[in-house]
Order: C-alpha cells, then structure tokens, then sequence
C-alpha cells in the first residue's frame, strides 16, 4: 500500500512538470518571438527541451517502479538514471546552441531587442511557476530518492536563475534606449551567455552524479556508515567486504562478514539478521545480502581447531578434551553417529574424523573418539522401578553430602528406555569459577552412579545461591 501510494505521488508529480513547462513554453515563444529577444528565446528554448526532459522523466518514473522480473532482478530503478542522464545532455546541447546565437549576435549580426511589459510580465510568471514546480519536485525527490525527478527539479531551478538573468538583461536594453547608453544594447546575449553558464555549472554536478549511479559507483559515505554500523553487532569480528550500488530508489548492499568459528547456524543466521536490521535502520528500503565466514581459530588454541576441523566435515561432537603425553598431545571427544549406523559404519566416520585432525592440528598424536547414538526422538519416561519417593529422597542425601554444594532440589527419576535418568536443581556459592562448579557436579554424578547402577543419565543444572530461579523453582518433596 505505502509503494503504491509512493508511485501515484512521483507520477503525479511528474506529469504536472509535464504541463508546467509545455505551458511556459508556449509564452517564452510567442514573447521572444515579438520582442526578439535572445535572452527569452533562450529560456524558451531551454524550457522546450525541459518539455522533452519532463515526459522522459514522467515515463522513467513509471516504467522504473514496475517490480523486479525474471528478466530485470535487480528491478528497474537504473532507468530513472538514464533518464537523467538524458535530460543532462538536452540541457548541454541547450546551453551549446545559446552560446552559438551569443556569440553571433556580439561579433556577427546584432538583432534589436524591443522590451515590452509583456515581456517583463512572462519571465516573471515564468520565475514564480519554476520556483513552485521545482520545490515540488525536489520534495518528492528526497522523499522517494528519485533521480529523475531531481533531475527534472533542477530543471525548473535553473530556470528560475536564468529568467531573473533574462530580465535584467531586458531591463539593461530598456535603460540603454530610455537614456541612450548604446553600450548597454548588447547586455541581452551578454545576459543568454550568463544563462549558459549557470545551466552547464549546474547540470555538470548532476551529470557526473547520474553517471557515477550508472556504473555502479557507491553513494558517498555508504560503505563507511554500514561498517560502522555491523561493527557494532554481537558477533561479528569484522566486516571483510562491503559493497554497495544504488540503483533507482533502492540501495544494494553485498556483505561478507567473519563470524566466530564453531558457533551453530542458527546462532550465526541470528547475527547475520541483526546486522541486516542495522542497515536497514541507515536505509530502510535496501536490499541486503549477507555471506558469513567463520574466524580462524587463533593459533595455539588447540580444542577450537579441533572442533573446526570436526564441524568442516559436519561431525557433531562434544566433551573436547587434549592432553600432552611427553612430546604429543592426545585427544579424547565423544562424536555422535545416526543410531541406524551398524558398527563398521560408524567405526569408518571415527577413522576418518581421527585422521583429519591428526593431519591438520599440529602436534596431536593419538585420537580417541567414543562412539555416541545421535538422539532423534523424544522417549517416553516412567516412573523408577524402585519406590521413585524413596529414590529421590535417597538421591537429595547424598547430593546434599557433597562438599561445596550449598542445597538442591527439584530432584527427579524417571525410567526412560530401561534406564534411570535424574534431574536436579543444584545451589552452590555464586563466587565459584565454572571450572570448580564442574567439578562438583562431576562429584554428585559419581555418588548417584555408584548408589544406583542402573542410572544412565545425570542432568545437574547449577544455579546461585539467591538467584531468581533458586526462589521461584519450588523445593523438592
């Protein structure tokens, strides 16, 4: 709804141009016609090609706001440029043939100019309706971040400075006869040249803007402010390519960012779309496209380039562990294979994980991977062979026992596949390292194995002591 109405308002916009400068071309004419004035054909010519300038522009705009085809992907925003780019040569070949008929005038063949108050009354018409019109289009322009229409404002600009050149060039015409100062009678093409001047002075900043859009040169200070802005994201180390180009009202943006390594993808795709929503916060109607390349692990980081190399071949493996044995470095992991796998299967994805890594992280020796079932489905869970009461307040004993361990609760068993799975919650000092925190909960898992065999699972989840889950979980039975 907001495109449609965006199109009707550049359209409508345009077309009035249209009307606009077939209207004062019609009383430029027939005005420097009678007064045979150079100065006001001039502008009427000038307005005649504006005429041409404003129907291409009128048309551009409505064949550049079609949405993109099969044929045109990328829309068709770059026709609004060529159309500027048009309008940029019909005002140089203008300003070529008023400073032809200047010079002849001044050197060749002097024609009289006969100031008239129609004369006077059509240029400044002509001034108040250009600096209506091109207002009016220099707003829609910035709103909608039309080329063309710009383009076609500066028309009407240009031809307000011109007209108020005309008319003091026919006022020093009028004042050379009324008091007889014969070096004033050639200020009207002295005036046309000054037309000339302001029209290519203008029209050449607007040309090598239209040109630079055609060959997809970045905007100004585009590339800067999006790095600026992705640099800012969670997540993203650095942005490695920035490339941007503007096409009609849209701007195009082509980013590659380094992302961390070993992060899941959807932890990566989560980046990738807050950075998107930062350029869409500088330019809310660009398209933006975002490849992610993973940082390489910083050298000596062993464990990273181990779960690099295993992530590279789409291996799922957790409980990374190295140690140096004298000169060498042995590995243990856990990798998880597709429970339909037979043995051989499996064994053959371990052999070649173990080779990988031997070959591209320096120093490693041995590889040991134990063998995982990959989880697919969620199992139904029962009650403990056992009184599951008795059970659970046996369990709550001994973890309580253990040292560092401030409390627990919400303890739980449950029969799942023929074996005992526990839950609970544990409490411990919120001062402790995570590494000592592990190791306490590495403790309570031994005491409930060693009490209770036929457990095949322990799921411990360590909080604060005083933490907001501690107060609003409720205390085990």
């Amino acid at each position: 709804m907001v495109e449609t109405f965006s199109t009707g308002e550049k359209q409508a916009v345009a077309l009035t141009s249209v009307f606009a400068a077939a209207g004062l071309m019609a009383m430029k004419l027939v005005v420097g016609i009678e007064t045979g004035s150079l100065g006001i054909l001039s502008d009427a010519a000038h307005s005649g090609l504006d005429l041409v300038a404003a129907g291409v522009t009128y048309f551009s705009v409505r064949l550049a706001d079609k949405p993109a085809d099969p044929s045109h992907p990328f829309g068709h925003g770059k026709i609004e440029s060529l159309s500027a780019f048009i309008e940029t040569a019909l005002l140089l070949l203008t300003c070529a043939w008023i400073v032809f008929e200047s010079i002849e005038r001044l050197f060749v063949q002097a024609v009289r100019v006969e100031p008239s108050a129609w004369a006077f009354g059509v240029m400044a018409v002509s001034m108040m309706i250009d600096t209506v019109r091109s207002r009016a289009l220099y707003r829609v322009a910035r709103k909608h971040h039309s080329q063309a229409l710009e383009a076609d404002a500066l028309h009407f600009s240009t031809d307000v400075y011109s007209s108020g050149v005309v008319i003091v060039g026919l006022a020093l015409v009028w004042m050379s006869e009324r008091w007889k100062l014969p070096w004033l009678e050639r200020a009207d093409p002295l005036a046309a040249l000054v037309v000339a001047v302001i029209i290519v002075n203008v029209t050449l900043r607007l040309g090598r803007r239209t040109v630079d859009e055609l060959v997809d040169a970045a905007p100004e200070g585009a590339e800067a402010s999006i790095a600026k802005a992705v640099a800012g994201v969670k997540g993203v180390f650095r942005g490695d390519r920035i490339r941007v180009r503007q096409s009609g009202n849209r701007l195009f943006v082509d980013l590659r960012l380094t992302l961390g390594s070993n992060i899941p993808f959807e932890h990566a795709q989560s980046v990738m779309d807050r950075a998107e929503a930062k350029v869409r916060e500088l330019f809310p109607t660009a398209d933006v496209v975002i490849r992610a390349a993973p940082r390489q692990p910083a050298q000596g980081d062993l464990l990273e380039e181990i779960r690099a190399v295993a992530h590279r071949e789409n291996f799922l493996v957790h409980d990374v562990a190295a140690f140096e044995v004298g000169d060498s470095i042995h590995v243990d992991l856990d990798l998880e294979v597709d429970p339909t796998l037979k043995l051989e299967e499996a064994h053959q994805q371990a052999t070649r994980l173990e080779q990988q890594i031997r070959n591209e992280v320096a120093g490693v020796e041995r590889v040991n991977v134990h063998l995982e079932p990959l989880v697919k489905n969620v199992e139904a869970a029962g009650e403990a062979g056992l009184d599951q009461a008795a059970v659970e307040r046996k369990l709550v004993e001994i973890a309580r026992r253990t040292p560092g361990l401030v409390d627990c609760h919400s303890v739980e068993a449950h029969m799942v596949g023929g074996s005992m799975q526990v839950r609970l919650h544990c409490t411990m000092d919120p001062r402790l390292p995570i590494s000592l925190v592990h190791e306490i909960t590495e403790q309570i898992e031994f005491r409930f194995r060693r009490a209770f065999p036929q457990i095949s699972k322990v799921s411990i989840h360590a909080e604060p002591q005083g933490g907001a889950e501690e107060s609003s979980t409720p205390p085990a039975a």
